[in-house]
C-alpha cells in the first residue's frame, strides 16, 4: 500500500485512547493515534504543513508514525509543533514526548525545555526559596519589569539584564530573590550574578539538573509598606547550547512587563513569536509573530499588566 493511504473503514479513535497516547507515548504512537483521530490522510497532513511554511514529505510522515525515524532537524521539529496545531492537540504534547526520550534532539540537545523539566523546576524552585527562607514575592509587588536578553554568536543564551520597580506590601523588606532558569545543559554553578544598581549580591543557590539559580539581592535599606524601590541586576550565562526561547513566570501580582531579545549579528533566527502559558503543564496560547528589527537585531513584547502564568518569546533557526 503506498505511503499516506488509509483504509476507509478504519475504526474511529476514542478520545480516551488519544489522551492515553499523548500522556504515555511513545511519540510515534501518539502521532499515529492523533492522525487517525482526525481522519486525515498523510497527503492532507502534508498539505496543511505546507500552509505553515513547513516542507515534510509524505514518506517522512509515514516513517515518523511507524517509529522508523524520529524528527531531529530544526525543520522537522518545527513540523512537529505545527502538527500539534493541525491535529488540534495541546501545545507541547508531541514535543515533550520527543524531549522525554533517551536520544537527544537537534544535534545533541533537547528541542526546547520539556514539560517534565519545567514541572520538575517548579518543585526545585520552592525548595531553593525555602532554603533561603523567603516566599517568592518576598513582600514585594512588581510595578514595572524589563528583561533584556542577549543571544550570542553560537546561538546560546549569553546574558539577561533585568530592571525592576517594586512596591513593598509589608514593613521591613530589604531584599529580592532573582531567579534564572538556564537552557538545557547549562552549568548554573558557572553563571555569574551581577548586582548593577541599588543592590548587592547575597546568597546564591543553584540546582544542577534543572539549571535553576536563585540569587539574593540585598537593598541595604528596609522598606516600609507602600515604599517603592528601583534596582537592576544581570545574569551572565553562556554555558548551554542552542537557545530557542526565553520564558518568564509571574505570580498573582504583576505590573507592566517588557521583554527584549537581541541576537548577535552572526546568528539571526528565521522567525520569532510571542506566546503565553497558564502553567508549566498547560498548553501554550496567544501566539503572535514578531518582526525582527534589521538594524537592532531584536524583537520585543510589552504586557501592560501581567497575570499569573508565563509569557515568552520563541524563535526558529534555519
Amino acid at each position: 500500500m503506498p505511503h499516506g493511504t488509509q483504509h476507509a473503514d478504519v475504526a474511529p479513535v476514542a478520545p480516551a485512547e488519544l489522551e492515553a497516547a499523548l500522556r504515555g507515548g511513545p511519540f510515534h504512537v501518539a502521532l499515529r493515534t492523533a492522525i487517525a483521530a482526525r481522519g486525515l490522510p498523510l497527503q492532507r497532513v502534508q498539505h496543511h504543513l505546507s500552509r505553515y511554511g513547513v516542507r515534510v514529505g509524505v514518506t517522512s510522515l509515514s516513517y515518523w508514525q511507524q517509529g522508523a525515524r524520529r524528527p531531529q532537524r530544526p525543520e522537522s521539529l518545527r513540523a512537529v509543533r505545527a502538527l500539534e496545531e493541525i491535529l488540534q492537540l495541546p501545545d507541547e504534547s508531541l514535543i515533550r514526548l520527543l524531549a522525554g526520550t533517551a536520544e537527544p534532539l537537534g544535534g545533541g540537545r533537547p528541542g526546547g525545555r520539556s514539560y517534565r523539566s519545567r514541572v520538575a523546576a517548579s518543585g526545585v524552585l520552592e525548595e531553593l526559596l525555602a532554603e533561603l527562607e523567603s516566599p517568592l514575592d518576598g513582600g514585594l509587588h512588581t510595578i514595572g519589569h524589563q528583561d533584556h536578553v542577549r543571544i550570542g554568536a553560537h546561538r546560546e543564551l549569553l546574558a539577561r539584564e533585568s530592571h525592576h520597580i517594586v512596591r513593598a506590601h509589608q514593613d521591613g523588606v530589604d531584599r529580592y530573590l532573582a531567579v534564572h532558569h538556564g537552557d538545557p545543559g547549562c552549568a548554573p554553578e558557572l553563571i555569574a550574578v551581577h548586582a548593577q544598581e541599588n543592590c548587592r549580591t547575597g546568597r546564591v543557590r543553584w540546582h544542577r539538573d534543572t539549571g535553576l539559580l536563585v540569587a539574593e539581592l540585598l537593598f541595604d535599606t528596609r522598606l516600609h509598606s507602600g515604599d517603592t524601590f528601583l534596582f537592576r541586576y544581570a545574569f551572565e550565562d553562556g554555558t548551554a547550547g542552542t537557545s530557542c526561547e526565553y520564558v518568564r513566570g509571574f505570580g498573582p501580582s504583576g505590573g507592566q512587563y517588557a521583554l527584549q531579545v537581541r541576537f548577535a549579528e552572526e546568528a539571526l533566527p528565521v522567525r520569532c513569536h510571542r506566546f503565553t502559558q497558564h502553567s508549566p503543564a498547560a498548553p501554550r496560547s496567544g501566539r503572535q509573530e514578531l518582526r525582527l528589527s534589521g538594524s537592532h537585531r531584536s524583537v520585543h513584547l510589552v504586557e501592560q499588566r501581567v497575570r499569573s502564568g508565563m509569557v515568552g518569546i520563541g524563535w526558529d533557526w534555519e
